[in-house]
């Protein structure tokens, strides 16, 4: 298992700063969050964070927990997700998801949230286009949402044949679970909850995700060279390292290979989160 942690709190120079750190305390992943408004919380485009921090770390896999690509352009996601990729040497991940109305991604601004189909079918094509986008070479692309003619978009990623995508999957739901099952990862959520996963609920899914992928009946995507299915949970673990990994080891016997630690309660400061960053992440 593998271990993130995002930047839920902080400026600009702090965010940077927690990310080098993580790299230098032993973290696999650093995350930024892509949002418009939340409370009285900094919000700072994820893209220049991770620009920032592609250059100023040597190891770390980058990328922001998560990115709504249904109200986002495609076509400029895939040149801003190609630069950092670039600037990174090839550390980029791109966690995507639906968004959630009622988070500041869309009611804030006017946005055309839509209902859950429109947005996951936005979703569907916008993935197609960045697929598409990434080979380097001229593409059109015609769907009910997002048109494009003849564009180009390079040069290639780093990563080939294209940055790793994960999708947010919403377990037991099979829309969405093989929407997940054709890319390079899955952020496992519950629908309606944000309460931890059981074990043996990851467990199944991780055989629904295997199942349907080893018998052909998802239409999966070529995946990047080395690439591994990754499944990734996220929450918040305690501070104790024994009690964190104890936690954890059922959850890695259930085939999760990431967890993101994401704290977001008020009681949460720059500092804290530094204070967590330094300690390291679990050992299993």
């Amino acid at each position: 298992m593998r271990f993130g942690f995002v930047a839920s709190h902080g400026s600009a120079h702090e965010v940077v700063a927690m990310a080098q750190e993580a790299e230098a305390c032993g973290w696999d992943g650093f995350f930024t969050w892509d949002g418009i408004s939340i409370g009285p919380m900094d919000t700072w485009d994820p893209w220049a964070v991770l620009a920032a921090v592609a250059v100023r770390t040597e190891r770390i896999r980058l990328g922001a927990m998560v990115f709504p690509l249904a109200r986002r352009r495609p076509w400029k996601v895939a040149r801003e997700a190609l630069t950092v990729d670039h600037l990174s040497g090839g550390r980029l991940v791109l966690p995507v998801g639906l968004g959630a109305t009622e988070d500041g991604g869309f009611s804030h601004v006017g946005g055309e949230a839509g209902t859950y189909r429109e947005r996951a079918a936005r979703l569907d094509e916008a993935l197609a286009i960045l697929d598409l986008a990434w080979t380097g070479e001229p593409f059109s692309y015609a769907g009910t949402h997002h048109t494009v003619t003849d564009l180009v978009i390079a040069p290639r990623p780093v990563q080939r044949p294209r940055i790793p995508v994960w999708t947010v999957g919403v377990w037991p739901y099979e829309r969405s679970m093989a929407r997940a099952a054709r890319w390079d990862g899955i952020v496992l959520q519950q629908r309606g909850t944000e309460a931890e996963f059981p074990p043996d609920d990851v467990a199944a899914a991780v055989e629904w995700l295997g199942r349907r992928r080893a018998e052909g009946s998802v239409d999966a995507v070529s995946p990047p060279t080395g690439a591994v299915f990754d499944v990734v949970l996220q929450g918040r673990l305690s501070d104790d390292a024994d009690a964190a990994a104890e936690h954890l080891r059922p959850y890695a016997r259930a085939g999760a290979t990431w967890w993101v630690e994401s704290r977001w309660d008020d009681r949460d400061t720059p500092e804290s989160l530094l204070a967590r960053i330094r300690q390291g992440p679990p050992v299993l």
